[in-house]
């Protein structure tokens, strides 16, 4: 039994074969973050059909810190989370007006 453990060499891996497994796990992190951030803007919309002020600024500022994060981490670029702030600020803003 430890004669058979002494002959496998352990496979080696190509840095390539490394690379597509650490592909693969930042592929799911993100999707999972994604979906979060999907998950809090359907929330943040169905606040904004109920006309609740108090609970928007709870869901838009829940959002905003999702977004942030999302770039901190690398999952979206700067301008796309400033982009989508700016849309939901001025969906908020029409809704309260």
């Amino acid at each position: 039994m430890a004669e058979e453990k002494k002959d496998k060499k352990k496979e080696k891996r190509s840095s390539a074969q490394k690379r597509v497994l650490q592909s693969e796990k930042r592929r799911i992190i993100n999707r999972d973050f994604k979906s979060q951030v999907r998950t809090a803007t359907r929330a943040f919309e169905d606040s904004l059909a109920k006309k609740d002020s108090a609970l928007n600024k709870k869901h838009l500022s829940e959002l905003y810190s999702l977004m942030d994060k999302g770039v901190k981490k690398g999952v979206y670029m700067a301008n796309k989370a400033n982009r989508t702030k700016a849309r939901l600020a001025a969906h908020a803003a029409a809704t309260n007006a």
